[in-house]
């Protein structure tokens, strides 16, 4: 159906045309900026609606149930078609559009729609350098938590595109399989670990019924479940509901289950490939190209890998100072590395660790549960506009949870249908200490990454591209900066084992930006990694084996947090220091969160024009 904005622009301009008189005065200047402001973001929500046709996965995490019975093509292929639209629409952009007629905010979407091609156009260059299969974010792993988390099944129609979906999952591992031997082929190299990860996650997902005897796995049960749902609904007699399963079965058993017995054996097979020694891109073909490409895609910067190792020497320093003084007030009689491994090893302690049961873990989500609550009541002191979207905290999904692993966020729908979700792994509670439960939970949380992106959800007037764009240095710099803001709002990190563990979570990221830099520039083995972070944190050494190796696989992306928050922190000193007493924090919090996600370089810009803006009036 043609978009009711582009047909009653349609209507204007054929208006226009057959109108008298024949030349028409010219219009103001502020008028001509809004026609073509407005004709832009007409452009803009027409291309996205294009662009978002070649994700079914992106459609459904929106709560949209188009093609809801596909999943992505993730072939090389569908890739290139994927950037020579992206090219041609920013060719389109520029011909048909003037971008010195444009508001500030519409300029902004233009330079943002730019740079996202100009990022995929790079990364395509790279496409065989990553890996495919890896611990971490591998297909293994996503694709069984997107059909039992976010495909919601209301109708028999969702269940059969469900059921379409699970033969679908086959195609979409057999083309990633294709691309993992390609960059095999080309000298990529898996780490032991990651592949280890990816063939444990797998056989638990076809591990219990219909692939094994013992219990349900957990994608049979679901499905099991949802039809059960349709049933006591009355939208199904027993009898279909009966097929349908059948149906789930064969699709499991003859697609399903064989895909991940291939991701299995593959990843076996590319065993006698591991070296001895993990390190990072060094040993690359490539790889100090592609990280020099990981770091400036990641952090949105131009920063060497040089520049960003000084940056964490020079935070790390600092914090170990604040870090001294908090230990002090403890009465803790020893060194800083002394309070260090007193905190690891004193999992048996209930003041710093949740028992290693379901009890504790139930405990660990009911306190970063009220630390959210608690929170709320602040908000409105520090932010003119919250989120409308819940919030929920979750534990890991069973085939997927990993002891130490980090926690993380998934975002609900943009109408609010499907809530934020907090994701915590608690296989082990001996690496989830009770002093960085509250950071934590203001990270992924509230006022961290739950509100950052429900509040770019939620933006209306603004091209539907703009709510949904992800940079990670926005978003992970937010987050860790929530984590700061949090310390400066009543009621939190009330007690010095909770500073502490502020102080850890900021530490923890700016390690990073050393031990990120120190394995893909500067050669730095794994356990050279390791060392220095346990050197410089109180972090469990099982979390922090998780997080090193977490680096490894992930190039760049660990050094995009600090750097976010680094500049997100400048911004706000310098809004402070030029607007002086018309400084306004809810004002500020509003400027960097209402544009949604942007490079540093655009957010920068944002707020010199917030300044002047103030200054102006």
């Amino acid at each position: 159906m043609m978009n009711t904005k582009l047909f009653a622009l349609s209507l204007l301009l054929i208006f226009t045309a057959c109108g008298e008189p024949a030349t028409p005065p010219a219009a103001p200047a502020e008028t001509q900026t809004q026609t073509e402001t407005e004709r832009l973001n007409v452009w803009f929500d027409e291309k996205y609606e294009e662009q978002l046709q070649f994700s079914p996965i992106g459609m459904t995490f929106q709560g949209i149930k188009d093609r809801y019975d596909e999943l992505d093509d993730y072939s090389v292929a569908a890739e290139d078609a994927r950037l020579e639209w992206r090219r041609q629409s920013v060719e389109e952009m520029q011909r048909e559009f003037d971008y010195d007629a444009l508001t500030q905010e519409a300029q902004t979407s233009w330079d943002i729609w730019t740079y996202q091609y100009e990022q995929a156009a790079r990364a395509a260059e790279f496409r065989y350098n990553g890996l495919v299969f890896e611990q971490m974010n591998g297909a293994q792993g996503f694709l069984p938590t997107f059909l039992i988390s976010f495909h919601e099944v209301d109708t028999v129609a969702d269940y059969e595109a469900f059921t379409s979906r699970l033969s679908e999952a086959a195609r979409a591992l057999d083309q990633l399989l294709e691309r993992a031997r390609t960059s095999a082929e080309r000298g990529v190299v898996t780490p032991g670990f990651a592949l280890q990860g990816v063939i444990e996650q797998s056989q638990n997902v076809i591990t219990g019924a219909p692939f094994t005897d013992n219990g349900n796995s957990a994608i049979w049960g679901h499905a099991q479940t949802n039809l059960a749902v349709l049933v006591d609904a009355g939208l199904l007699e027993q009898p279909d509901a009966d097929t349908l399963l059948e149906r789930v079965e064969a699709a499991l058993t003859q697609d399903f289950g064989p895909a991940f017995e291939r991701v299995i054996a593959w990843a076996e097979s590319e065993m006698d490939k591991v070296p001895e020694v993990s390190t990072g891109l060094v040993s690359q073909p490539n790889g100090e190209a592609y990280y020099e490409f990981r770091l400036a895609n990641q952090t949105t910067t131009d920063l060497t890998a040089d520049e960003i190792h000084e940056i964490g020497l020079a935070d790390v320093a600092r914090l170990r100072a604040e870090m001294e003084a908090v230990k002090d007030s403890t009465g803790f009689d020893g060194s800083l590395q002394e309070f260090f491994v007193m905190l690891r090893e004193t999992s048996n302690d209930e003041r710093f660790y949740y028992p290693n049961t379901d009890t504790g873990r139930q405990g660990y989500i009911d306190d970063a549960t009220a630390a959210i609550e608690n929170i709320k009541a602040q908000l409105p002191n520090y932010f003119a506009t919250l989120p409308q979207a819940d919030l929920v905290v979750r534990r890991v999904e069973a085939f997927r949870e990993r002891d130490g692993a980090a926690q993380h966020y998934y975002p609900g729908t943009p109408d609010g249908s499907r809530p934020g979700v907090y994701y915590a792994h608690l296989s082990d509670m001996n690496a989830m200490p009770k002093s960085e439960m509250e950071v934590i939970a203001y990270h992924e949380g509230l006022p961290g990454h739950h509100m950052q992106i429900s509040i770019a959800q939620e933006l209306e007037n603004m091209p539907r591209f703009r709510t949904q764009a992800g940079f990670t240095a926005y978003s992970e710099g937010w987050g860790l900066y929530s984590e700061y803001l949090a310390s400066e709002m009543p009621g939190t990190y009330e007690d010095p084992y909770s500073q502490f563990g502020r102080l850890t979570s900021e530490m923890w990221r700016a390690i990073r930006l050393v031990v990120d830099t120190g394995l893909h520039a500067k050669g730095w083995t794994e356990q050279e990694a390791i060392d220095y972070f346990a050197a410089n944190s109180s972090v469990p050494l099982t979390a922090i084996t998780s997080e090193v190796q977490r680096y490894i696989v992930m190039p760049g992306q660990a050094t995009s947090y600090k750097i976010g928050m680094n500049r997100i922190l400048a911004l706000r000193a310098t809004a402070r220091e030029a607007l002086g007493d018309d400084f306004d924090i809810r004002e500020f919090h509003d400027t960097v969160l209402l544009g949604g996600a942007m490079p540093l370089h655009l957010l920068e810009r944002r707020v010199n024009q917030w300044i002047d803006a103030v200054q102006a009036r």
